[in-house]
């Protein structure tokens, strides 16, 4: 059976979407959800506590990410 990972990536406005990952990103927050759906719910009240939530828009931008891991049986 597989789950999935929610990533949400941080990144400068100067670097470009397709070009936003997690080595380039400034923060990097990971979540495993039960489905696809998992992924897109959750991350901005997240975000939404954090420090971050002021260069939202300005300085930077999110980017989500959806990836399929396989469980361990």
């Amino acid at each position: 059976m597989n789950a999935f990972i929610a990533v949400v990536l941080v990144c400068t406005n100067g670097i470009p979407i397709e070009a936003c990952t997690d080595d380039k990103a400034s923060e990097v927050r990971k979540v495993r959800v039960a489905n696809e759906l998992g992924c897109t719910n959750g991350w901005q009240e997240i975000i939404a506590r954090t420090d971050l939530r002021d260069e939202i828009g300005k300085t930077s931008y999110l980017k989500t990410e959806c990836r399929r891991v396989k469980n361990a049986e």
